[in-house]
C-alpha cells in the first residue's frame, strides 16, 4: 500500500493550488460549496438527487473509514472500536484505531495508514467510473470523455477542448433521446413556483430544444431582465431572466438533463422495468464516483485534522524540528480553513438571500 503515498501527496499539492488558485474568483465565483444530497440553493456549485446522493454519501463513509482500519491492522495497529452511524438522515461511520499504537509505529506506516482512507476513496471513484461507463456505452446512452480547454491568467495562452471519446448513440439503443428534462428547480430562483421538477422542456422562445447542448446554446444568449418564454409537457411559462448567483450572465434556475424514453423495440423484448433498472444503476454509479472522488480528494487538503494535514506534518517531521513543523502546519491549516469557512458562508449566505428574494 506504499503506492498510496506518493498519490496522496500528488493530490495533496494539487488540491492546495487548485484552492489557492480559486482565491481569485473567492466572492465572484466561489469554487467551494456545501452540497447535500436533495437541498439545492442559488449558487450551489452541483444538485445531488437525495436517493443516490444518500447511498453514494454511505459509500464514502464506510469505505473511507475502513480503510484507515484495515490498514492499521495490517501495520499491527489495535482497533479500540468500529461501527456505522445515522446521523438524521446521513450515514456515517467511524474507526478508533489505537492513538498510543500509532504513536509507537514508524513514519511509514503512520503516513500509510493517513493515506489509507482517501486511497480507498479514489479506488471505489476509479470502479464505480469504469462500471457507469459501461453500463453507459452499452445499454444507456452516449458516452463522451475529454480534456476541457483553459486558459492561464495573464498570458495569452488558451487551449481548445480536446474529444477523447465521443459516442452520441448507445451501443445497443437501450433509450432514444427525447427533450430536455428539469432535474431540479432552484429555489428562490425566477422559476421557482413556476417550472417543476421532471417537467419535460420542449422549446424556450418558440426554439426547440431536443436536447441539452440545444439548451445551453441558446440560453447562453439570454440577457439579465429577457422575458423568456419555456414550452414544457405540463403547459407554457413565462419567466423573467435575473443575474446568475455565480457570475454576470442571465439566470433561469433549472438544472436540465437529458430526457430518455425507452425504445418501443427493447420495451417490446423486455418491458421497461429492465431498461430503467439499468439506468438508474449508471447513475448511482455516477455518483458514487463523483462522490468518492471529491470527498477523498478534498480529505488531503494540507491543513489539520484532515488526512492530508496528519501527511504533510509527518513528512515535515522527517526534515525539521516538531517546532518548526508547527510554525508551518498551524498557519496553512488556519488560513486553508478561513478560505474554506469565507466560502461556504458566502455561498450559503448568498442562497439563503435569494431564496428569499433579497438580491445582492
Amino acid at each position: 500500500m506504499n503506492i498510496g503515498i506518493p498519490i496522496s501527496v500528488f493530490f495533496m499539492f494539487l488540491m492546495l493550488i487548485l484552492i489557492v488558485y480559486s482565491l481569485q474568483s473567492l466572492l465572484n465565483s466561489p469554487q467551494v460549496g456545501l452540497v447535500l444530497p436533495g437541498v439545492d440553493y442559488p449558487g450551489s456549485p452541483v444538485y445531488v438527487p437525495f436517493a443516490y446522493g444518500i447511498i453514494a454519501l454511505a459509500t464514502v463513509m464506510v469505505i473511507h473509514e475502513f480503510g484507515h482500519g484495515i490498514l492499521a491492522r495490517v501495520d499491527g495497529i489495535r482497533i479500540k472500536s468500529i461501527g456505522v452511524l445515522l446521523l438524521a438522515i446521513l450515514p456515517g461511520a467511524f474507526v478508533e484505531p489505537d492513538e498510543e499504537d500509532i504513536e509507537k509505529s514508524g513514519r511509514m506506516t503512520k503516513l500509510r495508514i493517513y493515506s489509507a482512507g482517501s486511497i480507498f476513496n479514489l479506488g471505489l471513484a476509479a470502479v464505480s467510473l469504469i462500471i457507469f461507463l459501461l453500463i453507459s456505452a452499452v445499454a444507456i446512452g452516449g458516452v463522451g470523455l475529454g480534456i476541457p480547454g483553459f486558459t492561464v491568467p495573464g498570458t495569452g495562452i488558451k487551449s481548445q477542448p480536446v474529444t477523447i471519446l465521443n459516442m452520441s448513440e448507445p451501443v445497443f439503443p437501450t433509450f432514444n433521446s427525447d427533450g430536455i428534462q428539469i432535474s431540479s428547480v432552484v429555489p428562490g430562483s425566477p422559476a421557482y413556483g413556476k417550472l417543476n421538477q421532471g417537467a419535460v422542456i420542449d422549446s424556450i422562445n418558440g426554439i426547440s430544444t431536443h436536447n441539452t447542448t440545444q439548451f445551453q446554446n441558446y440560453t447562453s444568449t439570454l440577457k439579465v431582465g429577457d422575458n423568456v418564454s419555456i414550452q414544457t409537457d405540463q403547459g407554457s411559462f413565462n419567466i423573467t431572466t435575473a443575474k446568475n448567483p455565480n457570475n454576470d450572465s442571465a439566470y433561469i434556475g433549472i438544472r436540465v438533463g437529458q430526457n430518455f424514453v425507452v425504445d418501443k423495440n427493447v420495451a417490446h423484448t423486455y418491458g421497461t422495468t429492465l431498461p430503467w433498472f439499468l439506468y438508474d444503476l449508471s447513475q448511482l454509479f455516477f455518483w458514487i464516483f463523483l462522490l468518492n472522488f471529491a470527498v477523498g480528494t478534498f480529505n488531503l487538503l494540507p491543513m489539520k485534522p484532515l488526512d492530508g494535514g496528519l501527511i504533510l506534518e509527518e513528512l515535515l517531521r522527517s526534515r525539521i524540528s516538531e517546532k518548526n513543523v508547527q510554525r508551518i502546519m498551524n498557519p496553512i491549516s488556519y488560513i486553508l480553513i478561513m478560505i474554506l469557512v469565507v466560502s461556504i458562508v458566502y455561498v450559503l449566505g448568498k442562497g439563503l438571500l435569494l431564496s428569499l428574494n433579497i438580491h445582492i
